[in-house]
C-alpha cells in the first residue's frame, strides 16, 4: 500500500516539529492509540486497536524516527504484529516546510510505504486502502484540533476581542454602552 498527502497546518514549523516528536501528543491524535512509550533515542513501543472489515485486533509494535533534520524531515519505520490477525510494516517520509510571509504557518507533506499480511489482508485491498486513507484523515484532523488547542489565542483573549451577543444586547437595552451611557447621561445633565 502506497499512499501520500499534504496538509497546511496553523502553526509554525518548529511547534508541528515538537508536536510530532511528542509521544503524548501522537497518542492523542492516532486513532486507537492505546499507548505509546519511549523505549530509547527516537523509538517508541505501541499498542493500538484497529478494526478492518470483520478483523479487530490490538496491535502491539514499534515506532523508529530515522534520518531526523529538526525541524524540516525524518523518517518514521513502523511494524505492528496483530497475532492472528496479522502483521503490518513499512516506512513513512515526514517533511515540513515553513509557509506564510511570517513562517507562522507549515505545510506537512508525507509519502507512505506499508505492507500487510495475515487475515488482515485477506479482507480486501480497497477495505485497507480506505482504513488507512479515514485514519490519516482523522490523524490530521485530531492532530490540528491538539496544536490550536496548545498554540491558538487564548480564551479570554479571543473573547476581549469579540464581546459576546448578549452582553452588546444588554448593553444596548440599559445603555450600559460607551455611546448610549454617555448621551443619555449628557442629555439629563442639559
Amino acid at each position: 500500500m502506497d499512499m501520500q498527502g499534504t496538509r497546511q497546518l496553523p502553526v509554525t514549523q518548529q511547534q508541528a516539529w515538537d508536536a510530532l516528536n511528542d509521544p503524548q501528543v501522537l497518542k492523542a491524535c492516532i486513532p486507537g492509540c492505546e499507548s505509546i512509550e519511549a523505549t530509547g533515542e527516537g523509538a517508541y513501543a505501541l499498542v493500538n486497536a484497529i478494526k478492518v472489515g470483520p478483523v479487530a485486533a490490538r496491535f502491539k509494535g514499534a515506532i523508529e524516527l530515522a534520518d531526523m533534520q529538526p525541524p524540516s524531515s525524518y523518517t518514521l519505520r513502523f511494524e505492528g504484529n496483530g497475532g492472528a490477525a496479522g502483521f503490518g510494516k513499512g516506512s513513512a517520509q515526514v517533511s515540513l516546510a515553513p509557509e506564510g510571509p511570517e513562517g507562522e504557518g507549515c505545510e506537512l507533506a508525507y509519502t507512505v510505504h506499508a505492507i500487510v499480511g495475515g487475515k488482515i489482508a485477506q479482507v480486501g485491498q480497497r477495505l485497507i486502502d480506505g482504513l488507512a486513507k479515514s485514519m490519516a484523515e482523522s490523524f490530521f484532523k485530531r492532530f490540528e484540533e491538539e496544536m490550536q488547542r496548545r498554540h491558538g489565542p487564548a480564551e479570554d483573549e479571543a473573547q476581549a476581542e469579540q464581546p459576546g451577543t448578549l452582553k452588546k444586547m444588554w448593553g444596548t437595552l440599559t445603555g450600559g454602552g460607551k455611546e448610549g451611557g454617555a448621551q443619555d447621561g449628557e442629555s439629563a445633565a442639559s
